[in-house]
C-alpha cells in the first residue's frame, strides 16, 4: 500500500527549522557526487509556452528515490489558482514499487525556501537584521518565515510591482510575524542599505541596479528560472562572489549566469562553487565583509524527494495520510 499525503497533511509535518537542516544536508550530498540527478526535462507546453518539468533523483545509500512532476502556469491567476503546481512520487528503493504520492506544491515553496535560509547561514554577515523581499507571492512569505530562522531579522521591508499586492503582504505579514514590515514604493527603496535581499519575482528582466546593493549584501535569487530570464543586471553578477544550487544546471538553465557569460562580462568559471560544496567546507564562501555574495536557486530534484520522504517518515510515525493501492 502506497501513503497518499494531501497539502493539508504535509503542513503538519514539516516545519522549517526541520526542513532547513534537511536541506543543508540533501545539498552535501549533492555536491559531494553521492546523488543521481540529472538535468531536469522541460517542455514548454501550448501557445501560451507554459513550463512543465521533470525532475527525478536518487541518493546513493539512501530509500529516497524519486520524482517532481512540476508545471507552471501563469495564466491560472486570471482562474483563481495557483501558478505554480507539483506532484511528487516516492518510489521503493529495493523494488522501484510506488511509496507515496504527494502533492508538491508546498514542499517546492518550503524547500525552496529552507535552501535560501541555508545559504544565508552560510553566505550572510552573521550580524546581518535587514532584509529586503522583492516579489509579494509565496515565496516571499515563506522566504521570511525561513530566514528568521538563521538569522536575527529586524527590519523588513517588501517591494512588488503592484501596489496593493505589497502593501497586503506588509499588512499581513507585520501581523503574523510581529515585525514591523514596511511596503516600500520602489525596488531601489526596499534594497538600499539591505543585509539580505530575496529576488522572487515573475520578472524575465532585471528589477534592482548594481548601485543600489550594498556591499557586504548577500542575494537569494529565486525568480527567474530559464535561460532567457534574470533578475540581476551583467554589472552586480560580475560584481559578486556567485554560488549556485548545481553548476550543470546553471550552465543551462540560469539567465542569471548565462547572459552576462553571452554579453563576454564573465566566463563559466565565475560559479565559484555550489552550496553544497560550502556547507561541505569544500569551497570557501564569503571571503570578507564587504564582499556582496549571491546565490542563485533554480531547485533540485533531490531537495524535493528529501522533503518528501521526510513528510512520509513522519505522516507515518503520526497515523496521517491515507493508504492507496492502484
Amino acid at each position: 500500500m502506497a501513503l497518499l499525503l494531501s497539502e493539508s497533511v504535509i503542513r503538519q509535518c514539516l516545519d522549517m527549522p526541520l526542513l532547513i537542516d534537511a536541506m543543508s544536508g540533501a545539498l552535501a550530498e549533492f555536491s559531494a557526487g553521492r546523488v543521481t540527478q540529472p538535468v531536469r526535462t522541460v517542455l514548454e507546453v501550448g501557445a501560451e509556452k507554459n513550463y512543465f518539468g521533470v525532475m527525478p533523483a536518487s541518493i546513493d545509500g539512501s530509500e529516497s528515490v524519486g520524482t517532481k512532476l512540476v508545471t507552471v502556469y501563469p495564466g491560472n491567476h486570471a482562474k483563481g489558482l495557483t501558478s505554480h503546481l507539483a506532484t511528487i512520487i516516492l518510489l521503493d528503493h529495493a523494488t522501484g514499487g510506488l511509496l507515496a504520492l504527494l502533492d508538491g506544491r508546498y514542499i517546492t515553496e518550503a524547500r525552496t525556501a529552507a535552501v535560501s535560509a541555508v545559504s544565508v547561514k552560510m553566505l550572510a554577515r552573521p550580524e546581518a537584521t535587514t532584509l529586503a523581499i522583492l516579489g509579494s507571492g509565496v515565496q516571499a512569505s515563506s522566504h521570511l518565515e525561513a530566514i528568521r530562522h538563521v538569522r536575527a531579522i529586524t527590519d523588513v521591508r517588501v517591494w512588488s510591482p503592484t501596489a496593493a499586492h505589497r502593501e497586503s503582504f506588509a499588512r499581513d505579514a507585520s501581523a503574523t510575524t510581529g515585525l514591523t514590515v514596511r511596503a516600500c514604493a520602489s525596488a531601489s527603496d526596499a534594497i538600499r542599505g539591505a543585509d539580505i535581499i530575496v529576488l522572487a519575482t515573475a520578472s524575465k528582466t532585471p528589477i534592482i541596479l548594481d548601485t543600489d546593493v550594498a556591499d557586504g549584501a548577500h542575494i537569494c535569487a529565486v525568480g527567474a528560472c530559464r535561460p532567457d530570464q534574470r533578475e540581476m543586471p551583467t554589472a552586480l553578477v560580475a560584481r559578486a562572489r556567485f554560488i549556485v544550487d548545481s553548476r550543470a544546471a546553471a550552465l543551462k538553465e540560469a539567465g542569471e549566469i548565462l547572459i552576462p557569460i553571452s554579453e563576454g562580462a564573465v566566463s563559466a568559471a565565475h560559479i565559484a562553487g555550489e552550496l553544497g560544496d560550502v556547507v561541505n567546507n569544500a569551497v570557501a564562501g564569503r571571503q570578507g565583509a564587504q564582499q556582496v555574495t549571491i546565490f542563485k536557486s533554480l531547485g533540485m530534484a533531490v531537495e524535493d524527494v528529501v522533503a518528501a520522504q521526510l513528510a512520509v517518515d513522519r505522516a507515518r510515525g503520526r497515523g496521517l495520510g491515507q493508504e492507496i493501492s492502484l
